[in-house]
């Protein structure tokens, strides 16, 4: 595809789309209304043909278009890209000339116009960004096709903000627009845009972030970094970042309670009943489902009280006073749950520095995608919302699993997932009974999760219990040492080149074994 670049003076977004040619786009012509522009100079060094048409004093704008469009008429050219052209263009020019894109320092259709960085600063809005958009005959208000957000910061001026829009937001918008139309991506009719992709479901070709600062916070996950949350106010799921602290004078919540609470409340909603967890460094130290509430998290806390003191709690039903007796027996940085008795608030208040979490009602696990930032990107994935049932798993050993085996693999499947892997589990019952997260060994998983089941568990441990792991054992040395253990029965995905070697090892040592089909990585 060949463009033709418009501009009034330096035409930066021109140059620097000659630059980095975003889909093998290539300049057909250079064309300014002022003579001298600096843009010209710009484009003679990157070998770009130029144009100069200037506007005589008592020239109709009609008649200067139609200039434009002669001088163009000598160049292919399949779309028109302005940066900077200080003028309004005719309809005449629009229906004769290819599609023409132009580029605006806000996020359209707010703040329009010239001094739209002015515009924002008055506005004291916390999100700007720019726009590229297609242009017609009227002031900045075509047919949107991206956009990109820039923070507004606290005590920034119009320099600061030309500096963040001007370069690294239309650095980044103006050549993805230009790319999806090299790649035949874009429609524009009645006065609307589309691009292929856009129906993408959670992944759509376009997106658009502009969350609102919540609140700032101390400092990051270490006290030398500064930072902050932003809420979705689009979200309607219970939340961490939308509950109500029902403690008002406690702290504020941490950069790091805010990540554990939220890995906390993402475990407990997997359960239908009474479910607690206690969540250290976004892993769980205990997880545990029982009749009540205050069995659940007695069984939870069990599974490492040492690891468990000062970690974040996470309760799937309205707190009562036993369970808030038994949760501030210890240390606690912050409970969350969907509901509080007034008789367990009595009991919360009394810790000063405990952090009360009313995230309100629950439907289920979480919908929303889940999101990592990279150095220029982000990876976005759906959740990990696989519910497994009996039916689903199967059986590869010799031995079969018991009734009680099978309801404990589907409890462990359910709570690994929420495990930094390569992830470890052993649990019985409906209780985890030691974990073995984050290790770079899957045999170290294995080895960490019996030594916590044997040192740091209370009334428990590893003998009879039932394994599961995050992903398939590449080799038969973690169900040996899952046997050195005491393990029973093991849940894994399956799927190793040596499945038929682990197998076989799970025999030898009358191990029931089942494969999910599936696995359940977390990093």
């Amino acid at each position: 595809m060949k463009i033709a670049g418009m501009a009034s003076n330096r035409g930066r977004n021109l140059l620097h789309l000659a630059d980095t040619e975003p889909g093998g786009v290539e300049f057909a012509v250079v064309l300014t209304n002022e003579e001298g522009a600096p843009v010209l100079s710009g484009a003679a060094e990157r070998g770009i043909p130029t144009e100069v048409v200037e506007k005589d004093d008592e020239e109709p704008r009609e008649r200067h278009e139609r200039r434009i469009l002669q001088r163009l008429e000598g160049y292919d050219v399949d779309l028109v890209c302005l940066d900077g052209y200080m003028r309004i263009l005719t309809e005449e020019f629009l229906d004769d000339a290819p599609t023409t894109l132009n580029v605006h320092p806000s996020l359209l259709p707010s703040f329009p116009g010239m001094d739209a960085h002015e515009q924002v600063l008055e506005a004291g809005v916390s999100v700007t960004g720019c726009t590229v958009h297609v242009v017609d005959e009227t002031v900045d208000g075509g047919p949107i096709v991206t956009q990109e957000p820039v923070p507004v910061y606290e005590g920034d001026d119009t320099d600061d903000l030309k500096e963040r829009v001007l370069h690294e937001a239309e650095f980044s918008a103006y050549p993805r627009a230009v790319r999806w139309f090299t790649e035949d991506r874009v429609t524009v009719a009645d006065g609307e845009v589309s691009v292929e992709g856009d129906d993408g479901g959670q992944f759509p070709a376009r997106r658009l972030g502009s969350d609102d600062r919540d609140r700032a916070l101390r400092y990051g996950e270490n006290p030398h970094q500064e930072a902050a949350v932003y809420a979705d106010g689009s979200a309607d799921e219970a939340s961490v970042v939308g509950a109500d602290q029902l403690n008002e004078g406690a702290k504020a919540l941490s950069y790091n309670n805010y990540n554990d609470a939220d890995g906390a409340l993402n475990l407990i909603r997997e359960f239908d009943d009474p479910a607690a967890a206690v969540i250290k460094h976004t892993n769980p130290a205990g997880c545990a489902v029982a009749d009540s509430l205050s069995a659940a998290y007695d069984d939870a806390l069990s599974t490492d009280p040492m690891s468990a003191f000062g970690g974040i709690v996470a309760l799937n039903r309205t707190c009562d006073a036993a369970t808030a007796e038994a949760v501030t027996d210890s240390f606690k940085e912050v409970v969350v749950a969907p509901g509080y008795s007034d008789a367990a608030l009595d009991v919360l208040r009394e810790s000063d520095n405990l952090r009360v979490l009313d995230v309100g009602e629950l439907d289920g696990p979480a919908a929303s995608p889940v999101e990592s930032d990279l150095v220029g990107g982000r990876l976005v994935q759906e959740r990990d919302r696989q519910s497994l049932t009996a039916d689903d798993l199967e059986v590869v050993t010799d031995r079969e699993p018991t009734d009680a085996q099978l309801e404990t693999m589907l409890f462990a499947w359910r709570t690994i997932k929420h495990v930094k892997s390569n992830a470890i589990l052993f649990a019985t019952g409906t209780e985890t009974v030691g974990v073995g997260m984050g290790q770079v060994s899957r045999v170290d998983a294995v080895r960490l999760a019996a030594m916590k089941a044997d040192e740091h568990a209370e009334g428990k441990d590893a003998d009879g219990a039932v394994m599961a792991s995050d992903a398939f054992f590449p080799f038969p040395d973690g169900i040996e040492e899952a046997a050195d253990a005491g393990i029973e029965a093991v849940v894994q995905p399956g799927g190793s080149v040596n499945d038929e070697d682990v197998i076989e090892a799970a025999d030898d040592h009358d191990m029931a074994m089942a494969f999910t089909g599936q696995r359940a990585f977390k990093h």
